[in-house]
């Protein structure tokens, strides 16, 4: 691995190592690439259908997106839902808000129903308010999702700061049906029944090629071999690169940097996340941190557009820790590691299907774990079934971006421009 790449989470989770060959004239029901949380998923849903599955990781199980992001449940999406009914109508619109309120529940119960090997809190999520503009907004979300019997409350500005442990709040929006997971654990849960239902997974082979044939896909790899696949399912996300044309330049993947403090004692262990809340906050840049089981701090953010080489690139994490908890001006970081993020332009996640056989989903906005968990099963029924209502979204064309070659520039300038405004309001 390069400098910066290994999260907290490696210390913490156990490895295994998947290398299923790939047999000569090798012929599958379903190959699956990329080995995060769609493509394991999805693999096991598959295999547990009973049909024959293989598994093509470029890099390692879990080194990807999967196990670099913080860890946070969080249900729902970016929209509220009036605001999915008004866009997709109330046929589609229900069907969506039906599926983004179960997105955590069905992490967590996964966990539970396969007694997997994850460590997790199910305490809920804040969504931590900055500005009375942002409170009021968040007051609408809290209303709509209770109007619903989703365990949602408005927190004021005593209660969230015993909460947080910050007093940068004017109140905030909390999620009792959110929680935190040790994601790399999950990945590697989720790999181990995969493999334990009878799929095939196969680390370090890196598909360069997709072709449609007659009778299906054959999935070429950079060490020469070949798959053939009846279907295939490409859960590469933030990391899709050219082997479906136009995929990369329709999403913009932006990078989420992280830290991890030293355990937390005394005051800072008493006073912040007492009750080990995930928290995000709603600035335009916005924060997310977390405690972890042994009381670390994890705090993240969106980072520079380029490639970090120094510790440095993380010293606007530094800054925002404490700016929200003085009592850390002296805390040990211990651990800075960065990963990638799918954003469209629409901010919803899209489902694609360019040719009959090949179904994509990309473009969480940083929600994967429970979009991606969810998703996966009704992408393996859709696949089974034929049924393009048992898909969470509806399928759309992929839609590059125009000049996508310079967005990443323009997104760098919006992201200083947004810092700036950002400072401003606190």
């Amino acid at each position: 691995m390069v400098a910066f790449s290994e999260p907290i989470w490696v210390a913490q989770a156990q490895r295994s190592a998947y290398r299923a060959p790939v047999q000569a004239r090798e012929s599958v029901d379903v190959a699956v690439i990329g080995a995060g949380f769609m493509g394991l998923t999805s693999a096991l849903h598959a295999a547990r259908r009973g049909l024959s599955v293989h598994v093509v990781e470029a890099g390692r199980v879990g080194e990807g997106a999967s196990g670099l992001n913080g860890g946070q449940v969080i249900p729902g999406l970016k929209y509220d839902p009036e605001w999915l009914l008004a866009h997709f109508g109330t046929s589609r619109g229900e069907a969506l808000i039906q599926f983004a309120a179960g997105t955590a529940d069905a992490v967590f119960d996964l966990i539970r129903d396969e007694k997997l090997d994850v460590p997790h809190n199910r305490s809920g999520w804040i969504q931590a308010c900055h500005t009375e503009a942002a409170l009021e907004a968040a007051s609408s979300r809290c209303r709509q999702w209770a109007a619903r019997g989703a365990d949602v409350d408005m927190l004021d500005a005593d209660r969230i700061e015993k909460l947080v442990g910050s007093a940068n709040y004017h109140g905030g929006f909390l999620d009792r049906r959110a929680g935190t997971i040790n994601p790399l654990a999950l990945v590697f849960e989720l790999a181990r029944i995969a493999a334990a239902a009878g799929a095939r997974i196969s680390e370090e082979k890196p598909c360069i090629r997709l072709e449609k044939g007659p009778d299906g896909w054959l999935v070429s790899l950079a060490g020469g071999e070949t798959i053939r696949a009846r279907q295939v399912i490409l859960a590469t996300n933030a990391y899709s690169s050219g082997l479906v044309p136009g995929l990369a330049q329709s999403l913009v993947a932006l990078h989420s940097f992280q830290i991890a403090t030293e355990p937390l004692s005394g005051s800072a262990g008493r006073d912040i996340l007492p009750e080990r809340q995930a928290v995000s906050d709603s600035r335009r840049i916005l924060i997310y941190y977390r405690r972890t089981p042994d009381d670390r701090l994890i705090l993240g953010g969106r980072g520079p557009m380029s490639e970090p080489r120094h510790g440095d690139d993380w010293s606007h994490l530094e800054r925002a820790m404490v700016r929200l908890f003085p009592l850390l001006s002296d805390a040990r970081i211990e651990k800075r590691w960065y990963g990638r993020v799918a954003m469209t332009n629409d901010h919803l996640p899209h489902v694609h299907e360019p040719e009959k056989g090949l179904v994509i989903l990309a473009g969480c906005q940083g929600r994967g774990i429970g979009l991606m968990v969810s998703a996966a099963r009704r992408v393996v029924d859709y696949l089974a079934t034929d049924d393009r209502d048992t898909l969470p979204f509806p399928v759309s064309p992929i839609r590059p971006i125009p000049f996508h070659a310079f967005r990443r520039i323009g997104v760098g300038a919006l992201v200083a421009w947004y810092r700036m405004l950002d400072a401003i309001e606190q």
